[in-house]
């Protein structure tokens, strides 16, 4: 029986043409992976819009689990978030040009969740792949944190695996940049592909069955 596995990137922003996490959905579009079905979504960088967007589509789908990716200019490696903050303090504003600041994104909701994914599964898979990939503390207070957020608060009755990875720039993003770090989109697509088969074969570490995709 394939389960589903809701993956979602987000569209281009802060002046860019290329988002690397729209570019793997886009390349897992519609793929199986041993039994596990991916349900492609592309979210807008916009406050509030794309969570809803987000939300509407656990609702439409029902998945067994969600994996959330997103850019970052700081990553050096594919980066496994562990926490998402009740937190909107942009950096720049969003593609609707608003910056908003000192904000929750849930209103009486908890300061912060922990990602649901087996994370130390997915680092260890990774590197005997030879994928370069790290743990990182929270995932920020912009787009990636607050989608990831949200997603946590509305799964955080339900056994159902949901959590973030920053991916780093393309290398087309950092041209003429001559210390930015950056990753080849085919790296980038091998790391997603081996954290969908850990999340769909891996059992917590408490012993539940973290991510289990199978029936």
């Amino acid at each position: 029986m394939t389960r589903r596995l809701l993956l979602t990137g987000f569209e281009p922003f802060g002046g860019s043409t290329l988002n690397p996490s729209q570019c793997v959905v886009e390349r897992l579009h519609t793929s199986r992976h041993d039994g596990v079905e991916i349900i492609p979504l592309i979210l807008p960088v916009v406050g509030m819009a794309a969570p809803r967007r987000l939300l509407a589509a656990i609702r439409r789908s029902d998945p067994a689990a969600v994996l959330m990716l997103g850019e970052s200019a700081a990553a050096t490696a594919i980066t496994l978030e562990r926490v998402a903050l009740n937190l909107r303090d942009y950096r720049i504003p969003d593609n609707a040009g608003r910056q908003v600041r000192e904000r929750p994104v849930v209103r009486a909701a908890p300061a912060a969740y922990f990602s649901t994914l087996p994370l130390l599964g997915i680092r260890a898979r990774l590197h005997a792949a030879k994928v370069p990939c790290v743990l990182s503390l929270s995932a920020g207070s912009f787009l990636c944190n607050e989608v990831m957020f949200a997603a946590l608060h509305a799964l955080r009755a339900r056994s159902v695996p949901c959590g973030f990875l920053h991916l780093p720039r393309l290398p087309e993003q950092v041209l003429g940049e001559r210390t930015a770090p950056c990753m080849a989109l085919e790296l980038m697509e091998r790391g997603v592909r081996l954290t969908v088969a850990e999340i769909a074969g891996r059992r917590s570490r408490g012993g539940r069955r973290a991510g289990s995709l199978r029936a």
